[in-house]
C-alpha cells in the first residue's frame, strides 16, 4: 500500500500563499497551520493593550502592532501572528513587503483554551531564539492574570504575575505600565467561562 507524503512547502511558498490568502496561518518545518478565529473577550484584551502600549509610546522611537502583523523567528524559521507586538528602534523586516518583522522587543499574547499550551511551552521556546525579545507576556481572558517574563543578562528568563485588578504591570525595557483594570476593561469573564468549556484543541507547530 503506497503511502502518500503531505508536500513540504518552502518559506516563499508559505508566504507567496499567505499574502493571497483571507485567513491567517502559521508557518514552520514545511507546513502551514490555520489559526482559529478569536473570541470577543481575547479581542477586546488585545485592543485595550494595544491601545494602551501604543497611547504610551506615541512620542518615542517604537511602534506597536497587533494580529495582523507577522513575526518571523531567524533562527527557528517559524512564522506567526502574536497578538500584541513593540518594536522601539529601528524594525528589520525580512523583505520589501514590510509584513514579516524580524525584531520584536516585546510580545503579548492573550491564551486561549485551544492555545495555552503551545503558548507557554513550543511557542516560548521559539520566541526565547529572538535576540531583540526582552518581555514576553501572557494574559488570560477567563480572569484577571497577567504573566510577564523579563529577559536577564544571563539569558534567563524571570516570571512574575500580577492577579489584582487595581494593580499595574511595568514593562521596564520600554517604559510602559499598563494598568490591569484598562487591560480586561469591558471583558466578561462569565461569558468566556462558559465558552471555554465548548472550546476544542487545534494542532499547532511542534
Amino acid at each position: 500500500m503506497t503511502m502518500l507524503v503531505k508536500p513540504r512547502l518552502t518559506a516563499q511558498e508559505y508566504l507567496e500563499r499567505e499574502r493571497a490568502a483571507e485567513h491567517r496561518s502559521e508557518y514552520w518545518a514545511g507546513e502551514m497551520f490555520a489559526m482559529a478565529g478569536a473570541s470577543e473577550a481575547h479581542n477586546l484584551i488585545v485592543t485595550n493593550v494595544s491601545g494602551e502600549l501604543r497611547a504610551q509610546l506615541k512620542s518615542r522611537p517604537c511602534k506597536t502592532y497587533s494580529s495582523d502583523m507577522r513575526v518571523k523567528v531567524e533562527a527557528t524559521g517559524l512564522y506567526t501572528y502574536p497578538d500584541v507586538v513593540v518594536v522601539c528602534g529601528v524594525a528589520r523586516f525580512e523583505d520589501d513587503h514590510r509584513d514579516t518583522l524580524l525584531n520584536p522587543t516585546v510580545i503579548v499574547e492573550v491564551l486561549s483554551p485551544s492555545t495555552e499550551a503551545y503558548d507557554r511551552g513550543e511557542k516560548f521556546a521559539h520566541y526565547r531564539r529572538i535576540a531583540s525579545l526582552t518581555d514576553y507576556l501572557l494574559a488570560a481572558q477567563d480572569k484577571v492574570r497577567v504573566e510577564h517574563f523579563v529577559r536577564q543578562p544571563d539569558d534567563q528568563w524571570l516570571l512574575s504575575e500580577v492577579s489584582d485588578l487595581h494593580a499595574s504591570l511595568a514593562i521596564v525595557s520600554i517604559g510602559c505600565m499598563l494598568q490591569l483594570a484598562e487591560v480586561y476593561e469591558k471583558v466578561d469573564f462569565a461569558a468566556v467561562r462558559a465558552d471555554s468549556s465548548q472550546s476544542s484543541t487545534a494542532p499547532r507547530p511542534g
